[in-house]
């Protein structure tokens, strides 16, 4: 059966996980407060991630495509959203007009820690009785998966 497959199981898996996440929205608002009329989008959540595991640098959109391995379409596109939601500014740089700097405002970092610890708690049910030797190998075979497949598009 093709539902035995393993990329659509990691698509249910997928689907399952943003089910959870947009059943949450109402939560999410009263935990901090309405600010948009959606919870953020996976590459959302990673941007603002990179972008606050990297405080003390200037981030600019090719950073962004190259660590998220993302086209510059798609890049372009969610930081459009993402701006017009006001979760990030994008200031042009002093020293090329051409290229602007990614910037977070607060009320982004406090969606980002509030999803990232529903994150956490959906992870610690998702591998619920599942052994460290299995997530560990688990982890190594999406890995390998990644790199299979990460130079088709190109």
């Amino acid at each position: 059966m093709k539902e035995d497959r393993i990329l659509y199981q990691i698509k249910g898996l997928e689907k399952i996980i943003d089910r959870i996440f947009l059943n949450d929205k109402d939560n999410c608002c009263e935990n901090i407060g309405c600010f948009f009329n959606h919870v953020p989008t996976h590459t959302q959540m990673q941007i603002i991630g990179y972008i606050l595991d990297n405080y003390n640098k200037d981030i600019y959109q090719k950073d962004l495509e190259s660590i998220l391995n993302l086209r510059r379409a798609t890049v372009s596109g969610v930081l459009k959203t993402m701006e017009r939601n006001g979760l990030v500014l994008r200031v042009i740089n002093d020293d090329d007009a051409r290229s602007k700097r990614i910037i977070l405002n607060d009320r982004a970092k406090e969606i980002f820690e509030y999803n990232d610890k529903k994150i956490a708690e959906l992870e610690k049910i998702a591998v619920n009785g599942i052994s460290n030797e299995e997530l560990t190998i688990f982890s190594k075979v999406l890995k390998n998966m990644k790199n299979n497949l990460k130079n088709i598009d190109k």
